[in-house]
Order: structure tokens, then C-alpha cells, then sequence
């Protein structure tokens, strides 16, 4: 159960709007002035701070002021309840830093849609959701109760691309976000002498094409298929109105750009010092973080040699030289180019 303290001189209003609240299963603490109202929060720690403006002793804006030189408290949602409409106050409410305004009269409704999106948002900042399109998801479902994504989504066009096909090319310009409902995608770059170095891989249910997006940039990097694909493209004037208008949601495509670096960060390393088999190891041991969905059967692949020795970082003909080395050792076996890890510990044995 959620707790609200309730900071308001007048009787009757605190009166009725404390038995509103507590209807819809709140506890609520009140208090008839601000300073009384300050020493409760501080001792107490409510969940939600519902405060008149205009109060003898002390007034909402001086509650406020107080509160946030209290670290325990000072991210506290914090609403106003005042009879007073003018510009001004609002905007000094919120530059002060109070979360939303709600002014009298007021209706129960009105005070219960205040008080429940307030909760909710406060509910999803303690979260710490995973930067991946599954935390998405649960973020989009948690601040809003819908899927705004998921509404542009099947309002988008789906195209099929076969294997091979290029979706899109260093240089060009974004003019959709793509999410891909089948298939298997590499992004890559290509050197001065025409050698590929994998970027990232996706499968389905992930966007892609979002960096250069959200940096109003060209893209860095070329987007092929990997194997016959379904992406449904989401027109770029859409997604940047979800970004601008949903600030949860900007964050977490932030997550995920932060994510994209660290990994980054991380292969650099690999093909820096990594030694050739470890190279290897590493590559087979992604692909199947990536795409191993069905945990009780051995992991397979089918992927060309040129694309695996892409994501190793390494070149064709050392990649295949390797691949044969661990089928005489029996940590994979192939048939008819599908690749299949038969003994992983010893795989990441090789990596650790």
C-alpha cells in the first residue's frame, strides 16, 4: 500500500480528500501546515507528497524548497494542490522542481489520475530494467499501459528481403526505424582494401537503424541480411514524435546506444589481443547468446565461412582452418555448412 501525505489548512478540503484517497486504498498522513507537513515527510518517507501552495507558517513552495535538501526525500513525486491558476505560479512550481499541479476545484477523478500516473512514473525510475527491446517493452507497458511502439509497428509497411540483400548503406540517410519480425541481420563496415568488420548482429524482435536516428546522423555502417528476413519499417517522422513526446522512452534507447558501445569496447579488445582460436571461440559463443532460443537442443548455424570470419575478425581462409581444428577436437561438428557446438565448456574454456 502506497502512502500519501496530505498537506493542507483548510479542514474541510483535507478532510474530503484524505477520505478519497483512502477509498482508493492509500494511507494517508496529513498534516495542517507545511512545517508540520516537512517533519512528517521527513520521518514517514511517503510515497507521494500532495501539498496546498498557499498555507500559514509555511507555504507549499517553501515545503518544497526544504524537502529537496533532504537526500531521502528529495525525489519524493511531489504534487500541488492550489486554488491558484495564474501562469506564473506554475511555472515557478516547476522550476522548483514539483512534479505536476492539481487546482481546486478539483474532482476525485482528476486527484486519482494525478496521483496514479505520479506513482507510476516514480515506480518505473526505481526500476532497473535491462537495455534490450524486452526492457523497452516493459517500460512502454509500465509508464503508459499500452505499446505505442507496438501501434506503430503494425501500422508500418513489412518488406521481405532475401539473403544477401542490403537493407541499407554507409552514407545514406535514415528515413525509418526498422524492427525485424523474421530473420537474422549483420551490420558491418568496410576498410580501404574491401575487408568487412562486423558491427553488430539482430534477430527478431529487436529495431534497427536507431543510432543514426537519434543522432540525426547518415548511417555509420551497412545492414545485410543475414538469411530471408520480415522487417516492418516505421516512418521516421513517427519515431522521433514517440522520442520527443515519451522521455522514458528516449532513455531507454539511450540504454541500448549505451549498451552498443560497451560491446563495441569490448570486441575491439578481442581483436586486439585475442589469439586466433580464442577469436573463434568468441564468435561461435555470441552467435549463440544471440540466437540460441531453444535451450534443451544443441545450438546450430547455418552461416557462411565469410561472415563468421566477419564477426571474428579474423581472415576466411584462418577461419575455416580453425573450424576444422575444432571438429577433429570434437567441439563442433559440420554438415552441409551448418555449424553445431557440441561441447561448449570446452569452447569457452578456450575464451576464459
Amino acid at each position: 500500500m502506497n502512502t500519501i501525505l496530505l498537506i493542507e489548512d483548510n479542514d474541510d478540503i483535507r478532510e474530503n480528500t484524505a477520505e478519497i484517497l483512502e477509498l482508493a486504498n492509500y494511507k494517508v498522513l496529513t498534516a495542517e501546515n507545511g512545517k508540520i507537513g516537512v517533519e512528517l515527510a521527513l520521518e514517514e518517507k511517503p510515497d507521494l507528497i500532495i501539498c496546498d501552495i498557499m498555507m500559514p507558517v509555511l507555504d507549499g513552495y517553501g515545503v518544497l524548497h526544504l524537502l529537496q535538501k533532504h537526500e531521502e526525500v528529495q525525489d519524493t513525486p511531489f504534487i500541488f494542490l492550489t486554488a491558484k491558476s495564474e501562469r506564473g505560479d506554475f511555472r515557478k512550481g516547476m522550476e522548483m522542481g514539483a512534479d505536476d499541479y492539481i487546482t481546486k476545484p478539483f474532482s476525485g477523478t482528476d486527484l486519482l489520475n494525478a496521483v496514479e500516473g505520479r506513482l507510476k512514473k516514480a515506480a518505473l525510475k526505481k526500476q532497473v530494467l535491462p537495455a534490450d527491446m524486452e526492457g523497452l517493452q516493459q517500460l512502454l507497458l509500465t509508464a503508459t499501459g499500452t505499446n505505442p511502439l507496438k501501434k506503430l509497428m503494425e501500422e508500418g509497411n513489412t518488406d521481405r528481403y532475401k539473403k544477401k540483400q542490403l537493407i541499407y548503406q554507409e552514407g545514406n540517410r535514415p528515413t525509418c526505424l526498422y524492427y525485424i519480425q523474421k530473420g537474422k541481420i549483420k551490420t558491418y563496415k568496410v576498410n580501404n582494401d574491401g575487408k568487412e568488420l562486423a558491427a553488430n548482429l539482430y534477430s527478431e524482435g529487436e529495431f534497427l537503424g536507431y543510432v543514426a536516428l537519434l543522432e540525426g546522423s547518415n548511417y555509420q555502417e551497412n545492414a545485410e541480411a543475414l538469411e530471408a528476413c520480415e522487417l516492418t519499417a516505421i516512418p521516421r517522422e513517427d519515431f522521433e514524435t514517440l522520442i520527443n513526446n515519451n522521455r522514458e522512452v528516449a532513455q531507454q534507447f539511450i540504454r541500448l546506444l549505451a549498451k552498443n558501445i560497451t560491446e563495441k569496447e569490448q570486441q575491439l579488445l578481442h581483436l586486439a589481443y585475442s589469439s586466433l582460436r580464442k577469436k573463434v571461440a568468441e564468435a561461435l559463443l555470441f552467435l549463440k547468446k544471440k540466437y540460441h532460443h531453444v535451450t534443451d537442443q544443441p545450438f546450430s548455424i547455418d552461416i557462411s565461412r565469410e561472415n563468421l570470419a566477419t564477426i571474428a575478425g579474423t581472415a576466411t581462409e584462418s577461419m575455416i582452418r580453425t573450424l576444422g581444428d575444432f571438429r577433429d577436437e570434437k567441439l563442433l561438428e559440420i554438415k552441409q555448412g551448418v555449424i553445431t557446438i557440441l561441447n561448449e565448456q570446452k569452447l569457452a574454456n578456450l575464451v576464459n
